[in-house]
């Protein structure tokens, strides 16, 4: 007999085995002596009353035969017979690239696999080149390098995708190359930037084991496109070809949307959403999110979620980071672009989110900027406007939040995680007048909702800009090529398909599904 329960568990028994079994017991009323065995199949928080709790979804039985999705999906790869395999060019080595790389192999396709950046291990010393001396380098940073922007800002695993199974290949995927099995169950799973570098290197070494290829440091100049067919893609002095390819890039790679666009292929402008980084202390928002302060052992760093409309426009919280740091998320020299990351213990004494509202292509034209990159030279121009300010380093402009709301200058900053160093800068004046606006309304609505969120002991920080690809690369919805030509593919977050690792991930699996029929 096998039956599937919810059960309410204090933080301080979540991992006492005697205590779960006693309510399943009560639960199912089962005799006291008869042998329990069960599967945690779903976990979460629920902290809408004090004193919170987990709610454990089981699995319950009273034999030794249970089986979750993840138990039932077997993935296997197998070496690929490189003299007939198709090849396949995935321009990226984010999650859409490298887990379309893993399909290939399933599918026995070879995947050659071209990053512009470098692997995660040799990723590391240009990120603190950025943190410690304010040097960006245009190919290898907190959005470009082997596993794409997630990798080194946060290993969130949230995505609001209903096709659960899908997701859980995904999931299974990570386990597999090292992550831990929490993610399987958690509501809100989460690696960390500390954790999910070794579990990148052990997929690039599942697919270099299997016949593909990864190149790094192959930065893509030009496509090469005859008679609606792509015929190979150039780096450097070589021009490297394949049967099919896919664009992964991920939503900061300027300068292929506009090489796509110099080509006269369709590409589109597309909404997205700007606005800061808000950082309180953790403590803070565990006593606002729990009633308690500290918060009870057992208990992960509370997060929140936060939505408002203003002016029929969204204004909402973006990759909210529980014991976070904020970290500079700049592509190029001569922008200030910031970003939120965790590492697995999520630890450290701040909490930080970003503070966005979304901006649409159509309300850009009353301020002149037009055609398809109207959003990208918007995003653009208010980075480099707030870089100009400041003394060109990758120092980040910052205001005490009720200074920014109230439009004032007379608060002192408080400490931050920012490593690069915080200024005092009127955030109220740089950013333009109608998203400042917004924002300002938007944190006065988030106050209404959370007690004790708008308070003086928080920071604003600018700019959170690369919240999603300001340009969309059109495919057809059943094979997932461009309109224009039948075998380049694109995908991701880049091509405007995804938003996060998970849907990055699945999406890189739809497109090689879409090229094998």
């Amino acid at each position: 007999m096998q039956k599937e329960i919810e059960i309410r568990v204090p933080p301080s028994e979540i991992g006492n085995d005697s205590y779960i079994e006693q309510l399943i017991n009560k639960k199912l009323k089962w005799k006291s002596k008869a042998t329990i065995y069960y599967r945690i199949i779903r976990k979460s928080i629920d902290a809408r009353k004090s004193p919170p709790y987990f709610l454990l979804r089981l699995v319950v039985s009273n034999k030794d035969d249970i089986q979750t999705d993840s138990d039932k999906l077997k993935i296997t790869y197998r070496p690929i017979n490189k003299a007939t395999a198709k090849k396949v060019i995935i321009i990226g080595a984010g999650p859409a690239g490298y887990f379309a790389a893993l399909e290939c192999i399933e599918r026995g396709m070879q995947p050659i696999v071209l990053e512009r950046g470098k692997d995660v291990r040799q990723r590391r010393r240009d990120l603190k080149a950025i943190q410690q001396d304010g040097v960006v380098n245009p190919h290898s940073n907190y959005c470009f390098g082997e596993g794409g922007a997630g990798t080194y800002s946060d290993g969130k695993l949230y995505t609001r995708s209903k096709k659960r199974g899908k997701i859980i290949k995904v999931l299974k995927i990570l386990v597999d190359h090292g992550a831990k099995k929490d993610i399987l169950i958690d509501t809100h799973p989460h690696i960390g930037s500390n954790k999910l570098p070794k579990i990148i290197e052990r997929i690039r070494e599942t697919i270099e084991e299997n016949g593909g290829q990864v190149l790094f440091d192959h930065h893509v100049t030009d496509i090469r496109i005859e008679n609606g067919l792509c015929q190979g893609v150039q780096v450097g002095e070589k021009i490297i070809q394949g049967d099919h390819y896919i664009l992964a890039t991920g939503h900061s790679a300027r300068d292929v949307f506009s090489l796509l666009a110099d080509k006269n292929i369709v590409i589109e402008a597309k909404d997205f959403a700007i606005g800061l980084r808000i950082e309180h202390p953790q403590a803070l928002i565990d006593e606002i999110q729990y009633k308690q302060r500290p918060r009870e052992e057992g208990l992960p760093a509370s997060s929140y979620r936060l939505v408002a409309q203003v002016e029929n426009c969204g204004v909402f919280s973006f990759c909210m980071c529980p014991g976070g740091l904020i970290v500079p998320a700049a592509t190029a020299p001569g922008e200030i672009v910031v970003n939120g990351m965790s590492l697995s213990r999520r630890d450290s004494p701040f909490a930080n989110s970003g503070i966005v509202t979304s901006i649409s292509k159509e309300e850009l034209s009353q301020y002149d900027y037009e055609g398809v990159f109207a959003c990208m030279d918007f995003q653009r121009d208010v980075e480099q406007s707030l870089f100009e300010h400041g003394d060109g380093s990758q120092k980040a402009p910052a205001q005490n939040l009720i200074d920014f709301v109230n439009g004032k200058e007379m608060l002192a900053l408080n400490e931050s995680s920012y490593i690069p160093g915080l200024y005092e800068a009127p955030l109220h004046e740089l950013l333009p007048d109608f998203v400042y606006e917004r924002l300002r309304q938007g944190l006065l609505q988030f106050s209404t909702k959370l007690k004790g969120y708008f308070t003086d002991s928080a920071n604003v920080v600018g700019v959170e800009s690369r919240t999603s690809s300001p340009v969309r690369i059109p495919r057809d919805i059943k094979t997932c090529a461009h309109p224009q030509v039948s075998n380049l593919y694109p995908c991701g977050e880049g091509a405007g398909y995804a938003g996060g690792i998970l849907s990055a991930a699945m999406d890189g699996q739809r497109v090689i599904t879409a090229i094998d029929g």
